[in-house]
């Protein structure tokens, strides 16, 4: 350790445990000499060091798997790298299911990780039981076996990544905590670090102090929304069974997890009802803290562990773990630059299983450092993805706990949160749910995702082949596809940009031409250099120097983010979330025009009011804009109504709507109906690894228009080729089976990529989906025609058919009439 602390540092990284030291030999790796590492205490001392080690290269999307693939290989290596042991060895993983769905979802998995060629075998619970003899084999009905899965001594692990980090140049300084921080003034930014051995000036500061990142975050007023639970495990006397090959059995229906540990057994739980903790009860002596033991909280995990190793009930425990652990109100955790703070970064929130996810999640976040932007799709992972009311105390702390259990639940594809509900609600809310809807969460919106007609109750029931919401999702399609029916879509994220700069502002962002004629809606795309999509919107020129950009609300804060960092100093724009201003209430189907033209004097006839236009029109004692626009793939309106008016509004329009069957509708049909139609979802179908061509959206990009954009070199290279991928459509020959997400793509046999986004289609009477296809002669039409595709579900191959336009509507005829 070096005795000195320098007065400056290119790179300062605060905290040193696996998030902080596998970052700096990340860093390093990429030529970075210039690095300070600070930590509190000794290196691992917060949490680090009570961690499990558990190593698991698969996870239960593609989208996470592409980050976690690699640890495996680069803890296989790290010990010939730096010369220090981390007692790394690859027993496998063995994942058990006590039920069919669990079991259905092991063969998801299974699916998932022949893309990446990650060895996983589907066994037998006799096959299980030869390969874990302790096993309770009447208790298990299927398992899977991922043998090149692993676990690690986590206090040798960091220091592994603190030697290499030091090799590279990196200075770490222990016993050094930091007391404050703060953004430098002026145009050249950078951060001071105060700490009792000296203050230390950086261009770029990386905040990686495990729960503890929330609170230092906030003095900048940043949010990184966190908190401390107790997490549990304890340490067994020594049994006969616990051999050092033993696989580490994962029995998540049982809620615990089970290794082998110096002729142990170590169980671990991930248990429902988990306890938050305040980070103002934590022990005031921070580093390696250790809380009570509980055993009636823990009783019921334990209990599933002996019904599934009976050797369990007679042996004795020598050692209870309760330690904090930190987790995020998505359980992902949090990486990236923080919005409104340039060069500052933060790695945090990573639910447990930080040793999993260090290697790739580290290698991200440096390249993004060093590049100055990322190299790969992390949206799901992006700190921007956080709206600032989640930075509230209540709300996180409830979240965090079901974040904890959530990490052995069943991932039913819509399955919805219970905790910290009914945090934002539309003006409609009660007045939709007297319509029976049932609703479901996104950014703290409470959101109608189906409505239970009179008789039945508005509750889910998940499954992954016709929950209960389908029939009724079904009746809610026919009536867009066959009348007219009504949706609450308030919970969309709406930035007005506005100043004399705003047009060149968003010219400079968006791949399509904005600079259009007020009263007219540009879809449109914000992309990164690499060419690949960060921001799916629509522009609405509302005047010369005013503009209302409309975002997912899932994606709202990152959006407005987006937009606001790309700002010049020079330029005069503001940009304002305006979201809970503006109320909206769709109404579409072929009968929206005659049912709207009933309620208001505007001339809504395709000459006048044509596709892509904004008016404002009267309605009831409400002056409103409306867009015609769809997202369903059908002639409709989208209305937005200052808030303070939609309810009346939405009287009107239920009262008027009694005489023609208008029907309302929620998100999950909504879901259907855009996926019919192939609209492509951000988040699913559009990520910043996609391009607008490889998309099949070409059509939005603008080459020629004057002043270029972001991403235009790297998508001009594409135009007019033959791309080696490209968004397709498919549709499944036989009607049983459902698609989600995840599932493979073949194409004669071989996996050619897998499905973004599926659902069951009630117009088509089948399940179809979207997901790119990779061929190195470039994906052509005569390609598919040519070839023989088959959707791979669990483990099971449907044949399909593959098309580059939408299987409903595909020239888009009906929502233009």
């Amino acid at each position: 350790m070096s005795a000195e602390l320098p007065k400056h540092a290119q790179i300062v990284i605060v905290g040193g445990g696996v998030a902080g030291c596998s970052v700096a030999w990340q860093l390093g790796r990429l030529g970075q000499r210039d690095v300070v590492l600070l930590d509190r205490g000794t290196l691992t001392c917060g949490t680090s060091w009570h961690a499990a080690g558990l190593i698991m290269q698969l996870r239960s999307s593609h989208s996470l798997t592409d980050l976690s693939k690699s640890n495996a290989a680069v803890y296989e290596t790290l010990a010939a790298q730096t010369g220090q042991e981390i007692g790394f060895k690859q027993n496998g993983t063995l994942a058990i299911a006590r039920n069919d769905e669990r079991a259905h979802e092991l063969r998801r998995y299974a699916s998932i990780a022949k893309t990446y060629g990650i060895e996983a075998n589907s066994l037998s619970p006799r096959e299980a039981k030869d390969l874990y003899p302790g096993l309770q084999e009447s208790l298990v009905k299927a398992a899977l076996y991922i043998p090149k899965d692993g676990q690690l001594n986590p206090v040798d692990t960091v220091m592994a990544f603190a030697t290499g980090a030091r090799r590279n140049g990196t200075r770490i300084f222990e016993n050094n905590p930091v007391t404050a921080i703060a953004r430098l003034p002026g145009a050249a930014g950078g951060y001071r670090v105060a700490t009792p051995r000296g203050e230390i000036t950086c261009e770029t500061l990386v905040l990686a102090c495990g729960l503890w990142t929330r609170e230092l975050a906030a003095t900048l007023g940043a949010v990184v929304p966190l908190n401390p639970c107790e997490h549990f495990y304890v340490v067994t006397d020594a049994l006969d069974i616990a051999v050092p090959g033993l696989p580490v059995l994962r029995d998540t229906d049982g809620y615990v997890y089970i290794k082998e540990d110096a002729g142990k057994l170590l169980v671990g739980a991930f248990e429902p009802g988990a306890k938050p903790l305040s980070l103002r009860k934590l022990p005031a002596q921070a580093e390696f803290i250790e809380l009570a033991e509980d055993w009636d909280h823990f009783s019921l995990p334990y209990s599933k562990a002996c019904e599934m190793i009976p050797a369990l009930e007679n042996i004795g425990i020598g050692h209870f773990m309760n330690g904090p652990e930190s987790f995020t109100p998505d359980a992902n955790f949090a990486i990236g630059e923080l919005p409104g703070l340039p060069r500052c970064f933060v790695s945090a929130g990573y639910n447990s299983e930080g040793f999993e996810m260090a290697p790739g999640a580290s290698r991200a976040l440096a390249e993004w450092i060093v590049d100055g932007a990322p190299t790969m799709d992390l949206i799901d992972v992006d700190v921007a993805r956080f709206h600032r009311f989640q930075g509230n105390t209540a709300y996180v702390e409830a979240r965090a706990a079901e974040s904890l259990s959530s990490i052995f639940h069943m991932h039913w594809p819509n399955r919805q949160r219970l905790s910290a509900r009914s945090v934002r609600k539309s003006p409609l809310h009660d007045r939709v749910s007297a319509h029976g809807a049932c609703f479901g969460e996104v950014m703290g919106w409470e959101r109608a995702n189906w409505y239970a007609p009179k008789g039945v109750e508005p509750r889910d029931l998940y499954s992954f082949h016709r929950p209960n919401w389908y029939e009724h999702t079904a009746a809610e399609c026919r009536a867009v596809r066959e009348n007219v029916a009504l949706f609450d879509l308030s919970s969309f994220g709406k930035h007005l940009v506005q100043g004399r700069d705003a047009c060149r502002l968003l010219q400079r962002l968006c791949a399509n031409d904005v600079d259009v004629e007020p009263g007219r809606i540009v879809y449109t795309h914000m992309l990164n250099p690499r060419g690949g999509i960060e921001v799916d919107v629509t522009v609405n020129r509302l005047d010369q120097d005013r503009y209302m950009v409309v975002s997912s609300a899932a994606f709202q804060p990152r959006d407005k983010f987006w937009i606001e960092r790309h700002i010049a100093p020079a330029e005069h724009v503001f940009v304002t979330d305006v979201t809970s201003a503006w109320s909206v209430i769709s109404i579409q189907g072929p009968r929206s025009r005659d049912f709207l033209q009933r309620l208001t004097d505007v001339d809504l006839s395709n000459e006048a009011f044509p596709f892509a236009a904004s008016r404002e029109i009267d309605l009831g004692y409400g002056r409103m804009l409306a867009n015609r626009l769809t997202f369903v793939g059908e002639l409709g309106w989208e209305l937005y109504i200052p808030t303070e008016f939609a309810p009346d509004i939405y009287d009107r329009l239920v009262a008027a709507g009694e005489s023609v069957g208008l029907k309302h509708a929620g998100y999950h049909a909504l879901e259907h109906l855009r996926s019919e139609r192939a609209y492509r979802e951000f988040g699913l179908d559009l990520t910043p690894d996609d391009t607008p061509y490889e998309a099949g959206l070409g059509f939005t990009v603008k080459l020629d228009k004057p002043g270029g954009f972001i991403g235009r070199d790297a998508v001009a290279a594409q135009r007019g080729q033959a791309l080696e991928k490209r968004l397709i459509m498919f549709c499944l020959d036989d009607a049983g089976p459902d698609l989600h997400k995840d599932e493979l793509i073949r194409m004669n046999g071989e996996i050619v990529g897998y499905i973004r986004s599926g659902v069951y289609s009630f117009t088509l009477g089948r399940a179809i989906g979207m997901g790119y296809v990779r061929h190195a002669e470039g994906v052509t039409k005569s390609l598919l025609e040519q070839n023989t595709f088959e959707i791979e579900i669990a483990a099971v191959r449907y044949a399909a058919r593959a098309s580059m336009q939408s299987f409903y509507d595909p020239m888009g005829e009906k929502t233009r009439g």
